[in-house]
């Protein structure tokens, strides 16, 4: 298949500004770019049902919400394939075969698990499900083949875990499936983008999140609240950097550009640091020129969301397109894994000529 790409996010809300800085936006360019054979980016409901199974719902109405998201982003349906992980079964038959090739003990030394399992306070009654979604989603990418996933560091171990098993079924069986690599982010600070409260990375769970789908209005209002330095209290007072929220998103966003268009006072974003740090810059002129800078980039998707909006059927069309072309190289991919584990049982035209043989002369 050469150079594959697969990537997606769970339907448990509508994406934003980290999902886009930590990979939407790469993944648009990387599609426009035209350096990889295929391109599959789905909608992760089997890993969002790990830990919302009681909610079925809220998954339910969020597939949409993603895929105007995706869409609205700039995802060309021509050039990439949009699927719904729940209606590709293969994935939940490759799932259950990667499962016996790997330890409980391997699962949980997993930094990422550890991670999850403490923010959803699973500790003492961790969901099957959910524990092994590590295997699931080694099973999304190896199932077509991906050569690269690009994705935030925080899923490296999982990475790590999915060429684990490649290796381990590929020495077992046969070589079928191939190891991938991730693409990081290439601004280090998009790689772990902070909630507005400046705590812990920007979730939708957390409260701390500015969507792409967010108002103009809006967005000025989560920006004007943004956790900045605590101890720059006065205008005068130097300030701190390190730790503030709007500088980290400014470094992930702003460009020299956006300087000489809307602050000519300053070159870069080093020169704005610099008299921050020296004092005499107060908060709100920061703020105002990361709400500039974050809105110019949001209008367009706000406009082709609106778009889109009228006429959802059409996206719903997509998906199904997209899904059944998904299908296509899953079945493929299966018939290899099957033929590998010698569980092809009714296509294996010489295990059954020998065994008729075999009975036929009185064993």
């Amino acid at each position: 298949m050469g150079k594959v790409i697969l990537t997606g996010d769970r339907p448990t809300g509508k994406l934003h500004l980290g999902h886009y800085i930590g990979s939407l936006r790469r993944r648009v360019l990387l599609q426009n770019e035209g350096n990889y054979d295929r391109m599959f980016v789905f909608m992760a409901d089997v890993q969002a049902l790990t830990d919302n199974a009681e909610n079925p719902e809220k998954i339910r109405r969020n597939i949409i919400e993603v895929a105007l998201d995706y869409l609205a982003a700039g995802l060309d349906p021509e050039k990439c394939t949009l699927f719904i992980q729940s209606q590709i079964p293969e994935l939940a038959e490759l799932t259950t075969y990667l499962m016996n090739l790997i330890t409980v003990s391997r699962v949980q030394r997993n930094p990422t698990v550890k991670t999850e399992i403490k923010m959803r306070n699973f500790e003492a009654n961790i969901p099957l499900g959910f524990f092994c979604y590590p295997v699931s989603q080694a099973a999304d990418i190896t199932l077509f083949k991906a050569t690269t996933v690009p994705a935030g560091e925080d899923q490296e171990p999982m990475l790590e875990v999915t060429r684990e098993l490649v290796r381990r079924f590929n020495q077992t069986y046969a070589e079928v499936l191939v190891e991938p690599e991730i693409m990081l982010p290439e601004n280090a600070t998009a790689r772990r983008l902070p909630g507005t409260d400046g705590k812990e990375k920007m979730s939708k769970s957390l409260g701390n999140c500015i969507y792409l789908s967010d108002p103009a209005d809006v967005v000025w209002q989560k920006v004007r609240s943004m956790y900045t330095d605590p101890d720059h209290l006065r205008v005068e007072d130097p300030g701190k950097v390190e730790g503030n929220a709007v500088f980290t998103y400014l470094d992930a966003f702003s460009t020299d550009d956006d300087f000489a268009q809307y602050w000519p006072e300053y070159k870069n974003l080093d020169e704005l640091r610099d008299h921050y740090r020296r004092g005499g810059l107060g908060d709100m002129k920061c703020k105002k020129f990361l709400n500039t800078i974050i809105n110019n980039m949001l209008e367009p998707m706000r406009q082709r969301r609106h778009e889109y909006e009228k006429d959802i059927p059409e996206i719903y069309n997509i998906l199904r397109r997209g899904t059944e072309k998904a299908r296509e190289t899953a079945a493929q991919t299966m018939s290899e894994v099957r033929h590998a584990m010698r569980i092809d049982y009714f296509d294996d035209a010489e295990l059954i000529r020998r065994q008729a043989e075999y009975f036929a002369g009185g064993k």
